[in-house]
């Protein structure tokens, strides 16, 4: 007889492995699969007899989901004419994207797991034996979708209240009703279904949700709430309902996708993968990665690091950094950042989107979240979690509130602390960092004002005075600084090569002063917006400010070489060549006079724009290809250099040639300068000095 019975079992689940199987259809199955324990089967059956188990653990034997006739007359009430309005925002405008439905109805089930929870601790009467969990069930045959909950279910009136008026939060009410309690305070902090409107958003999915539930409450009967979302719904009592909630949405035509477990599964895990709770999709698990920023710090390895961060960020490197962060005052805060190894902008790829999320109570309230960090801070990855979060009706409708700049400005200060607390820790390996993420930095002190001052603590920069490579910070510099120093000398330029070379940088090193190498495009913006530090002005060592400093070395100069057997050019002669020169150079050279800097070159030029903002006169013209002319500058030159003096010598004996060599050491300036675009344009000029110089 039980062989008969075992084989009777066996075809009745064989049979249910059918895509379209119906849940009343596996839900028999299981009961009578569950005498005896069955042969090995095949991958189908398998994932059958898993579904049929998970809703036999749900459901009691006389509580199977098409045994809960409904007994007695069925009262209708509608909706208030505010209501309805609200009910059809909701099911059609409210959300912009329809899957949030399923977040919606986890949230709603977690917080009455967690009721749930709560009431068992205080009270030994607490109807319900059931694991604590969530199993979701699709039936494509019958079009629905069931979600089932074994929480601490609703009475009668709590269904009028709670699901009969659409502003109404049942957790909302909880939540303010634990936190009068001292010793059930942090129970109130689990609960997230605080939002009012969840519930109805089920209605984007479904034209008809049916609600059967029974309160964990002693002596509580079950019952069934039926809507289908126009205006009115009828509340009916139910027997053979198991203590908690299921929700059987019918879903409409247009919203079949939604019957795919594989798609369901995805949206668990975008939204709710953190939930508290298991949660099952036809008996199988799907939310498998623990919440990390709940536990503690010290708790957490280097390989759950590791692990969480590939998962939230869906990439393949490991974290260079990671902080996690709590706070409860002034707001409560539960984080976990991290820095990647490598920036991905720097590859070559698009602009990257901001790399953290935000989660309220471990729920998804938004995805790579733009506006809960600076635009500059979009490297960093990771998850903000807070109960704080103003969610009135939908959780994507975040406004730009006055907790949520308080949330920005707070993780904002703490992750430039954390980034500066790792630079005092293991400067080589920050070093490794700026390299990569250093122009996240920059556009920081550019855009950020708030955090201005901190992030230029953040700058790394070479300096003159070590090897090409190694770089300090700007308090490093300053620390350097010999006591008679004002301030702080810098040189943009495209290469330590370059900038060593250069005719402005020269007269720093003679002089033993040293001088921070920048070379990105942004450096030279970046110290236009800072202008000074720790109380030290930034000069830029080509600029007039620089020249006034070099003046006064300029002055110790010539006293030294006072006796010199080649003295420099006579004041009437520099007169004669500075005029004569002027008139050569044309309109590029607004201005030609001797230089009152100390100088080892020729000529330089002075009061030119900058390679930096000839750049961004370039893009703002469009781009076209055509050469940017370069505005008129004044040219300095150095009347102890012997190819200035011979420059005066020969304009009397070939001027011709004279002229030639003027325009090209106005070319040379313009080149140590950066500011002439395409130095082609001077080869035919500077070949036909060459033939003159070696015939």
């Amino acid at each position: 007889m039980r062989q008969i019975l075992l084989s009777s079992a066996r075809a009745r689940i064989l049979s249910a492995a059918a895509p379209a199987t119906s849940l009343p259809r596996l839900y028999a199955a299981a009961r009578s699969y569950s005498v005896s324990r069955l042969s090995p089967v095949s991958a189908n059956q398998r994932s059958t007899r898993s579904t049929a188990a998970a809703i036999s653990r749900f459901y009691s034997a006389d509580a199977a989901p098409d045994n809960q006739p409904v007994v007695g007359p069925a009262e209708k009430h509608e909706f208030k004419a505010e209501t309805k309005k609200l009910l059809h925002i909701v099911a059609h405008s409210l959300y912009s994207q329809r899957e949030v439905f399923v977040r919606e109805l986890i949230s709603n089930a977690s917080d009455a797991l967690e009721k749930l929870r709560q009431l068992q601790t205080t009270s030994a009467k607490a109807g319900s034996d059931k694991p604590l969990e969530i199993n979701i069930a699709i039936d494509p045959e019958q079009k629905t979708i069931t979600f089932f909950d074994s929480g601490i279910g609703m009475t009668a009136d709590e269904l009028k209240e709670n699901l009969g008026t659409i502003a109404r939060s049942g957790s909302k009410a909880f939540i303010e009703k634990m936190q009068s309690s001292a010793e059930t305070s942090n129970a109130a902090n689990s609960i997230v279904g605080q939002f009012g409107v969840g519930f109805y958003s089920a209605f984007m999915v479904g034209d008809k949700i049916t609600v059967y539930t029974r309160s964990a409450k002693p002596d509580s009967e079950g019952y069934c709430w039926v809507s289908d979302g126009l205006g009115a719904y009828t509340l009916s009592k139910a027997e053979n309902v198991a203590v908690g909630t299921k929700i059987v949405i019918s879903v409409k035509e247009d919203a079949k996708e939604f019957l795919d477990k594989e798609k369901l599964s995805e949206i668990i895990k975008k939204y709710s993968n953190f939930v508290g709770f298991p949660i099952s999709v036809d008996g199988d698990k799907v939310n498998t990665i623990e919440a990390l920023w709940t536990k503690d710090k010290s708790a957490i390895t280097e390989e759950d690091h590791k692990n969480f961060y590939r998962f939230i960020s869906h990439s393949w490197d490991d974290p260079m950094y990671s902080l996690v962060y709590k706070a409860d005052a002034p707001l409560s805060i539960r984080s976990i950042l991290y820095t990647p190894s490598r920036n991905p902008e720097a590859m070559g790829f698009e602009r990257i989107k901001p790399g953290v999320s935000l989660y309220s109570r471990k729920v998804l309230i938004m995805s790579n979240a733009e506006g809960l960090l600076p635009e500059w801070l979009r490297f960093v990855k990771g998850v903000v979690d807070s109960e704080d979060l103003p969610l009135n009706l939908s959780r994507e409708l975040l406004q730009n509130g006055p907790i949520i700049m308080r949330l920005k400005s707070i993780i904002s200060s703490r992750i430039i602390k954390w980034l500066q607390e790792e630079a005092r820790k293991d400067p080589a390996k920050y070093s490794q960092f700026f390299n990569e993420f250093g122009v996240f930095l920059k556009e920081g002190v550019c855009q950020d004002m708030e955090n201005q001052k901190d992030i230029a603590k953040l700058l790394r920069f070479e300096i003159s005075a070590k090897d090409s490579g190694q770089m300090v910070s700007l308090d490093d510099y300053v620390e350097r600084m010999p006591k008679d120093q004002e301030h702080i000398y810098y040189f943009c330029t495209p290469s330590r090569k370059v900038g060593a070379e250069s005719p402005y940088y020269v007269p720093f090193e003679k002089h033993g002063t040293e001088v921070l190498f920048m070379h990105h495009q942004l450096d030279e913006f970046v110290m236009g917006r800072l202008s000074e530090y720790n109380g030290k002005r930034l000069i830029s060592v080509d600029s007039a400010e620089a020249g006034k400093v070099l003046k006064q070395w300029n002055d110790a100069a010539q006293a030294s070489t006072a006796d010199d057997a080649s003295p420099p050019l006579t004041t009437e002669q520099t007169d004669e060549l500075t005029s004569w020169m002027r008139e050569s150079m044309g309109t590029q050279a607004k201005e030609v006079r001797v230089s009152e800097r100390f100088m080892t070159y020729p000529a330089i030029v002075v009061d030119f724009d900058s390679p930096a903002v000839r750049r961004m006169m370039k893009m703002m013209s469009g781009n076209k290809g055509d050469e940017l002319p370069v505005s008129p500058c004044t040219v300095e030159i150095n009347p102890r250099d012997p190819v200035i003096k011979g420059l005066f010598a020969l304009k009397s004996k070939n001027e011709d040639l004279a002229r030639k060599i003027a325009q090209q050491l106005l070319d040379n300036a313009m080149i140590a300068a950066g500011i002439m675009d395409d130095p082609r344009s001077m080869v035919k000029r500077l070949n036909e000095i060459l033939k003159a110089t070696v015939s």
